[in-house]
C-alpha cells in the first residue's frame, strides 16, 4: 500500500494526493514488487533502502547515498503481535528516507500506531516539506510510544503477579516470560535508537534549525527516560521471576515432604500386617488376643512415628 500526502503551502493543510510532486510525503506499508519500482521509477532511487526497512531483523542504523543524495533512517517502533495465542510487546523497523530536497519516504512491514497517529489525528501538526522537522517529530513520538507501552508491560506484570499469588498456574509464568521477552526486545532497541538520534545531531545533510534541534534533544531525553524505565522493569520482572521460581520450587518440596511423612506412617501397618501374615510360625499365632493385640501394636507405633514427624515439622 502506497500512500502520498502533501502540506498545502497556501492553507497549510496536508491532504492525499494521487502524483509524486515534490515536497510531498509517500508512505509504504507492504508495498509489492510493482509499488517498490514504481516509487522507485519515479523518484529516480535506488531499490535497495526500501528493501532495507522491510527486512524484519534490519538494526536501527543511518545510511546515505551520495549518488542521488539520499539518507535513509531505519528506527525500531514498538509494536504488540499474537504468539502462541497470547500477546506479545517486540519492535519492528521503519524507513524514514529523505530523496534529496524533494520527497520524505516511511516504509514499513505493518501499519504501525506511529505512522497511523500522523495519517489521522496528527496530520494537522506536520509539514510535508519541512523533512527534517517531520523525521524529529517522528522520533519523539516513538520516544514516547516506547513510554506508552513500558507502562502497559508494567500494568500487565502487576495483573499477572496478583493472579499468581493465588493461583501459581504456568499461564502466569508464561505472561510474565513473554513480557521479559518483551522488555529484552525494547531495551536493545531503544539503544539502537539513541545512537541513531546522537548521530543526527551530527549528520551534515539534514539542516537543522534551533527549534528542530529542540524537539531532538527532547526525543533523546524521552528515549533515554524510556530506556531507564525499562531496565527498571526488567530488574523487578527478573527478580519478581526468580522469587516465584523459589516458592514454587519451595512449595513443591513442602508437598513431597508431607507426602514421604505419609508413606512413611502407612507403611508402619503394612509392615507388621506383612510380618504377621507369613506363612511360618509367628509369636502370638495361636493367642486369643493375638490379632487385638498386633492392631494396638501397629496404631502405637504409628503414633509414636506421626509425633516424631510432627515434631520434625514433616507434616505440615
Amino acid at each position: 500500500m502506497v500512500k502520498i500526502y502533501q502540506t498545502d503551502l497556501e492553507n497549510n493543510q496536508t491532504k492525499i494526493i494521487t502524483n509524486y510532486e515534490k515536497g510531498s510525503w509517500i508512505n509504504m506499508v507492504n508495498p509489492t514488487e510493482e509499488e517498490i519500482k514504481e516509487v522507485c521509477s519515479n523518484l529516480n532511487i535506488r531499490e535497495d533502502f526500501i528493501r532495507y526497512s522491510l527486512d524484519s531483523e534490519e538494526k536501527a542504523r543511518i545510511d546515505s547515498e551520495e549518488e542521488d543524495n539520499t539518507i535513509l533512517f531505519i528506527i525500531d517502533v514498538p509494536i504488540k503481535e499474537r504468539e502462541n495465542g497470547n500477546e506479545v510487546y517486540t519492535t519492528m523497523p521503519i524507513g524514514l528516507i529523505v530523496v534529496r530536497d524533494d520527497f520524505f519516504i516511511t516504509v514499513s512491514l505493518k501499519n504501525t500506531d506511529l505512522i497511523k497517529s500522523f495519517e489521522n489525528e496528527k496530520r494537522k501538526m506536520i509539514t510535508t516539506y519541512k523533512k527534517s522537522r517531520f523525521i524529529l517529530q517522528i522520533m519523539y513520538n516513538n520516544s514516547s510510544n516506547f513510554l506508552v507501552a513500558l507502562k502497559k508491560i508494567n500494568k500487565e506484570t502487576e495483573l499477572a503477579e496478583g493472579t499468581l499469588k493465588t493461583s501459581m498456574q504456568n499461564k502466569e509464568l508464561l505472561q510474565l516470560l513473554a513480557l521479559e521477552k518483551g522488555l529484552v526486545y525494547i531495551t536493545t532497541s531503544l539503544r539502537a535508537n539513541e545512537a541513531v538520534m546522537e548521530r543526527t545531531l551530527k549528520i551534515r545533510n539534514i539542516k537543522l534549525y534551533e527549534e528542530d534541534e529542540d524537539i531532538l534533544e527532547d526525543a533523546i531525553i524521552e528515549n533515554k527516560q524510556a530506556l531507564e524505565m525499562s531496565k527498571i522493569y526488567r530488574d523487578i520482572l527478573n527478580s519478581t521471576m526468580d522469587a516465584y521460581a523459589s516458592i514454587i520450587s519451595n512449595n513443591l518440596n513442602g508437598v513431597m515432604k508431607f507426602l514421604t511423612s505419609i508413606t512413611i506412617i502407612i507403611s508402619i501397618p503394612t509392615l507388621i500386617a506383612s510380618l504377621w501374615g507369613m506363612n511360618v510360625p509367628v509369636p502370638m499365632q495361636n493367642h486369643l488376643m493375638g490379632f487385638g493385640t498386633l492392631i494396638i501394636l501397629s496404631l502405637v507405633i504409628t503414633g509414636l512415628v506421626v509425633i516424631l514427624l510432627n515434631r520434625k515439622g514433616m507434616l505440615k
